[in-house]
């Protein structure tokens, strides 16, 4: 980042490292367990071996309410709820990890998690961004674009005709 800072959800301004950290913790959310759990070599070959960790909050299913917004813009509406998995913990190294992801996979948020500490290691993050989360977002984003070319020819545009009192 070139030092600029955005504005996150409740309007307060983001320094580079909370905007780094948002873009990780996304993409832990939605890689799966499988993921994570096939990434744990290179982990641990960069990081030497895996960190103990004690659980602050160990992994815990619960429900969230997704909002949604009409058009993307309009009012927000609850659109109903979503299972979700939170876990939070502090490696041995002192720096607590958290994670939020959907769906019921305990590893995945206690994965998810650990490695959120371990990316906040200034020692370690250049590395780990650069072997773990660079390589799952380009998957998830070739997932995503995949999804959208399969989508993509049923797509349907509506013309909606507007008719005053004069056109009769």
């Amino acid at each position: 980042m070139d030092g600029a800072t955005e504005t996150g959800a409740s309007g307060t301004s983001l320094s580079p490292e909370q905007i780094q950290r948002q873009r990780w913790m996304a993409v832990l959310a939605r890689a799966g367990a499988a993921e994570l759990e096939s990434a744990l070599p290179a982990i641990a070959e960069t990081v030497g071996e895996l960190p103990a960790f004690q659980l602050i909050r160990p992994p815990e299913i619960g429900m969230a309410m997704v909002r949604a917004r009409a058009g993307g813009t309009g009012a927000a509406f609850n659109l109903g709820e979503m299972t979700m998995t939170r876990c939070t913990l502090r490696s041995a190294t002192g720096f607590v990890g958290t994670a939020y992801v959907a769906g019921r996979s305990q590893r995945q948020a206690e994965l998810a998690a650990l490695l959120d500490a371990l990316l906040q290691d200034p020692r370690h993050q250049a590395k780990l961004l650069a072997i773990v989360i660079d390589p799952l977002a380009r998957a998830q984003d070739l997932r995503r674009r995949r999804r959208v070319d399969r989508s993509a020819p049923t797509r349907v545009d509506f013309l909606t005709v507007v008719r005053g009192e004069d056109s009769l």
